[in-house]
């Protein structure tokens, strides 16, 4: 994961998991990716002991260091936050050999680089609004053109970084395209604008393919068109709606086919917009809003697993 030291204790989803480790006895052993080795095929850790405690203000301590091989460990969770650059795409090698050698990885190192949050949304396009993945300036303007009112991201960011909304006769338009392709040198996403973001991005859990019956709607301040917390949104609890089941009866199956058991997918009004593996959050506030154990059905499914 990412340095436990810099998280924000309260809501992060990392830390649910951990305690509820915690809770089952586990003993926890606490990586970075420094920390990631491999040697004559072998994926080594330099383990930390870990334990955690549901403190705001003082939620950890690190125990004894040692050396150890990942493939001896029982289970072992990929919470590392993007980017997804190479050296993410590098640590999931070394998952790899960890789990030819006997460990369950959460999720599957073959899924996290196959899954891209944004990109992966075209395995579903029945689910999805309108969506063009392109390096083309012109094919973005062609787009805009059609669709009057648009959302263009980058492909690897999270957060709601560097996501704009841009309108037909925008001026900005032509840099923005040019700022997220980098001048027709990467690829980048444009989707149709969907009006509904200001009842809320919402955030649904899945866990081994199965839906969280409750969601995490993000709603937008009145001054953002992001439908992100980081950027400001609120969020609400809500029940599923009928879209949000029918959405999830189509994703769910295909995640736990690809070994993925948890994930978050994000919905706006009647479509679903990234499909989040790497790293989903939402459990905390979920949890408090509904007496929920979310990091609990993921351990229930964790030991399903182990015990195959």
């Amino acid at each position: 994961m990412d340095p436990i030291g810099s998280i924000t204790a309260k809501k992060d989803s990392s830390l649910a998991m951990l305690l509820e480790a915690s809770r089952r006895d586990a003993e926890i052993h606490y990586f970075e990716q420094q920390d990631l080795s491999m040697l004559s095929g072998k994926a080594i850790g330099r383990s930390t002991l870990l334990t955690v405690r549901d403190d705001n203000d003082d939620w950890f301590d690190f125990g004894e260091q040692r050396d150890i091989e990942l493939g001896g460990l029982d289970a072992i969770l990929m919470r590392k936050d993007p980017p997804f650059n190479m050296e993410y795409v590098y640590t999931t090698y070394l998952l790899d050999r960890a789990e030819l050698a006997g460990a369950l990885i959460v999720n599957a190192p073959q899924a996290l680089r196959d899954m891209n949050e944004k990109a992966y949304t075209a395995w579903f396009p029945e689910c999805t609004p309108v969506t063009l993945v392109t390096r083309s300036m012109d094919q973005m303007k062609a787009f805009l053109a059609e669709h009057d009112r648009i959302v263009v991201k980058p492909l690897d960011g999270m957060g709601g970084r560097s996501i704009f909304v841009i309108k037909k006769g925008d001026n900005n338009a032509n840099v923005i395209f040019e700022t997220l392709t980098d001048y027709g040198r990467q690829f980048a996403m444009a989707q149709v604008f969907i009006p509904e973001i200001t009842l809320g991005d919402k955030r649904i859990l899945l866990v081994d393919g199965e839906p969280v019956p409750y969601a995490l709607a993000r709603i937008p301040t009145g001054d953002d068109n992001r439908g992100n917390i980081v950027a400001g949104a609120t969020t609400k609890g809500q029940e599923l709606s009928n879209a949000d089941k029918r959405i999830c009866a189509e994703v769910g199956p295909v995640l736990r086919e690809r070994g993925v058991l948890f994930a978050g997918i994000d919905v706006i009004g009647d479509f679903m917009t990234e499909v989040n593996v790497t790293s989903p959050t939402g459990i905390r506030e979920l949890d408090r809003s509904f007496d929920l154990n979310i990091a609990g059905l993921m351990f229930d499914a964790i030991e399903k697993k182990l015990s195959q």
